[in-house]
């Protein structure tokens, strides 16, 4: 009862940041100010890592992340620091939550042909967020929070896997479905996108052709449409907007960076289809790619990911060495081979492969999170601490390297930072009472070190209640 009472609690906690935002008649001319926006988006991101399947691969997460961080280079303002997610589920959706949060469905891209597709919907979320429309929404529709409230009760009654899904697929689709993005709304983000994907080298058309794809498979009435277009109302009249866009639309040459991330694309989409498929259907949509292109090492590429996941690491590392004789020295398969090593215990030789991919480029978040984690396999703490500590330098941040850098801190006797990263793991998680125990442990081991003590205040005052130190390196009477 206990463990059904925490998990409830844990998936209402979100919802009910936003009922007491929406309800409190604050004044301003958005429902919500861009730091409450940013701390409920916080809460929101929490709860669907929690509830929902996400995509765990290096190079996936990353490919979303930079396209997204280039797409919004052009943004003249920032309110929030944009993170985009892989959400592994064969619905063809993708929704922008609060605090700039957007979250891509694997069933909505294993559905698009290009990086275009990809761009058109991402500059379109983008634009939702720009504009501010969800606290325009929240201003607009104060009863929304109840029904999300109820739709999330009722999966978390449910119990097990599925009914967390429901629940946090009624706060995330829900939540746009209940606001009801208003026609203006939809035509304003298709602006928007536009802009953005003109200026960032990518073809608007491709809004208009991944709409066409969706609006196909509706044809049965309101119960067959796909989530997307639920969420999205107006599929027909921002068609014809977007073609109204297009009519005027003079196409910029590629820039370099647009250029790599549509030649990167087939082996994102290669791992999304590996990773989100069961294993006949990888077999079948790899083995119908293979007929049309037999030497293609995307197509290789992608049967290693799938042998990858089936654990079959001799098959996977074959693969993996064909595609690269396609396309030699390419990114993505050499951190699906050096991945496939370490999880088949060769750290070392996982680490040797990966160090191909940092003499090109020192910054792969991948290649150094693989690179980290062989280290500690092989209990070189203060080697793989390196290579955590500047990923931390890095946004966003897994959280797994903070719980991993509390653990080689702590393998090093460095017990005050050993708990102050550990601290940081379980507050990004949301599980304050653990967090507010490891920030305790470690301004009690911080000795004479202020700076250190500084770095737990300052993330020990944003816990909820009151702050554990009224002063840096002073305890508070909590603590009495």
């Amino acid at each position: 009862m206990r463990t059904r009472t925490k998990k409830i609690r844990a998936i209402l906690t979100p919802v009910l940041i936003f009922f007491f935002l929406v309800t409190s008649g604050s004044p301003p001319a958005f429902a919500l100010s861009t730091e409450e926006e940013r701390v409920a988006g916080e809460e929101f991101r929490a709860s669907v890592r929690r509830q929902l399947d996400m995509v765990d691969d290096g190079f996936a997460e990353d490919y979303i992340n930079d396209l997204g961080q280039y797409i919004t280079r052009v943004l003249e303002t920032k309110a929030f620091p944009f993170q985009f997610y892989l959400v592994k589920d064969n619905t063809p959706n993708a929704f922008a939550g609060p605090g700039g949060h957007i979250f891509f469905f694997s069933g909505l891209i294993n559905m698009m042909d290009d990086v275009d597709e990809l761009a058109a919907v991402m500059s379109h979320e983008i634009g939702h967020v720009s504009a501010r429309h969800l606290s325009n929404r929240i201003e607009q529709n104060k009863t929304m929070a109840i029904a999300v409230l109820a739709g999330m009760l009722a999966g978390a009654l449910m119990g097990g896997k599925a009914g967390g899904a429901i629940a946090t697929g009624t706060m995330a689709a829900g939540m746009q479905k209940q606001l009801a993005y208003s026609r203006e709304d939809e035509r304003q983000a298709d602006n928007l996108g536009f802009k953005y994907m003109d200026e960032s080298r990518f073809n608007p058309a491709g809004m208009i052709t991944i709409m066409k794809r969706l609006e196909r498979l509706s044809p049965g009435g309101t119960d067959a449409i796909p989530a997307y277009l639920l969420t999205h109302p107006g599929g027909p009249e921002r068609v014809a907007t977007s073609e109204a866009l297009m009519s005027q639309f003079v196409p910029k040459a590629d820039s370099a960076e647009s250029i790599r991330f549509r030649n990167l694309f087939p082996y994102f989409k290669a791992v999304l289809v590996a990773k989100s498929m069961d294993f006949q259907g990888a077999n079948r949509y790899f083995g119908k790619e293979r007929e049309a292109n037999p030497e293609s090492p995307v197509i290789q590429f992608g049967q290693g990911v799938v042998q990858k996941e089936r654990m079959d690491y001799p098959r996977a590392i074959e693969h993996f060495e064909k595609a690269l004789k396609g396309a030699p020295g390419l990114t993505p398969i050499l951190l699906h081979l050096a991945e496939t090593y370490q999880l088949y215990g060769q750290d070392r030789k996982a680490i040797e492969v990966v160090e191909r991919v940092l003499r090109t480029d020192e910054r792969n978040k991948a290649a150094m999170y693989i690179t980290a984690t062989s280290y500690q396999n092989l209990e070189d703490y203060s080697k793989a601490t390196v290579f955590y500590e500047r990923l931390v330098s890095m946004r966003p941040v897994k959280d797994e390297v903070f719980y991993n850098l509390g653990v080689c801190y702590g393998r090093q006797e460095k017990l005050a930072v050993a708990h102050y990263n550990t601290g940081l793991y379980f507050q990004r998680i949301f599980d304050f009472q653990k967090a507010r125990y490891h920030f305790l442990k470690a301004d009690q081991l911080a000795g004479n070190d202020q700076g250190l003590k500084n770095r737990i205040y300052e993330a020990a005052k944003t816990l909820p209640k009151e702050s554990l130190f009224s002063s840096p390196g002073q305890e508070s009477k909590s603590r009495k």
